[in-house]
């Protein structure tokens, strides 16, 4: 199935990300999760594809897997960190011969331990020129990603938007977002996106929080240059150190946003999961007592 496709139906696009899994038992772990997450019918899965390549062979392994086994549309993340335009073809022509039909193309982040993004003699320095790649030899259906509250490398929003254009115009057909915690920013980007000209679908990108630890100003939500909400700050703080209290926090800040964003015209929900099944369950259990559409999809699991 090619993803676009799956849009302009009378139901939300739901997805999940998932990281590949660096051990035999994480990898049993995420088995666990996939089978448990395929009940709510998502329309697709993503994996992540580690800095550098890290993580290439479990990326494709995962995505192979999860579509062979599950019948789950399986989406391979691509970037153009430490890769030539050559070691690229053989990895796109791996994805096309796995029967993979969806790519979504990323410049991607500096290596850890590294502070700026290095261009690859031999490669790319832009998701656009990725995707113009990838459009001139295979006829994958592709992602990219989009960020409502700018890249933390771009010197301003406008200027981050004028990158994105260029990413649809060299044939992204979707974007899923960064994650962010105020369905007022996505609204404002869309509306700014749509004046710009860009046309394709724009779905929001959410994390539920789990653990305080992911507030910290080194944690993995600095990290993507996320605002965190003073209400939603001061939620977790009150939950303490209890991850589990964090969770339920999470598990509501995220139902609530993701209501909110569904009724305001989002397309769709991208979830990510931090291959664990709880917090997504629980959000779309509530979900389905509050959006139509969402119980529509699990009643006819």
């Amino acid at each position: 199935m090619r993803i676009i496709d799956a849009f302009g139906r009378d139901e939300p696009v739901f997805s999940f990300e998932f990281s590949p899994p660096r051990t035999d038992e994480a990898a049993e772990q995420l088995r666990a999760t996939v089978r448990e997450l395929a009940a709510l019918r998502p329309d697709y899965v993503s994996v992540t594809y580690g800095a550098g390549g890290s993580t290439r062979e479990r990326t494709i392994e995962t995505v192979t897997e999860i579509k062979r086994d599950t019948g789950i549309e399986a989406m391979a993340h691509l970037t153009c960190v430490g890769h030539t335009a050559e070691e690229l073809a053989v990895i796109l022509d791996r994805l096309r011969d796995a029967g993979m039909e969806n790519v979504l193309a990323l410049r991607g982040d500096p290596p850890k331990g590294e502070q700026a993004f290095v261009v690859t003699e031999g490669g790319f320095a832009h998701a656009s020129d990725l995707a113009t790649f990838i459009r001139s030899r295979w006829d994958f259906c592709l992602g990219g990603a989009a960020y409502p509250e700018g890249h933390l490398e771009s010197p301003g929003l406008e200027e981050d938007l004028c990158h994105t254009k260029e990413k649809v115009d060299a044939g992204i057909s979707f974007l899923n977002t960064q994650l962010f915690f105020g369905p007022e920013d996505y609204f404002e980007f869309v509306s700014r996106a749509r004046a710009t000209g860009i046309s394709a679908p724009i779905v929001p990108g959410i994390l539920p929080i789990t653990s305080a630890r992911q507030l910290s100003p080194t944690g993995f939500i600095a990290r993507c240059g996320a605002t965190v909400p003073p209400a939603l700050r001061a939620l977790v703080q009150g939950a303490g150190a209890d991850d589990d209290a964090v969770t339920a926090v999470g598990i509501e800040w995220t139902t609530d946003q993701c209501a909110a964003l569904l009724r305001g015209g989002a397309p769709g929900i991208h979830l990510y999961v931090l291959n664990r099944s709880h917090s997504a369950q629980r959000i779309f259990e509530r979900l389905r007592t509050e959006i139509p559409a969402v119980a529509r999809r699990t009643d006819a699991a």
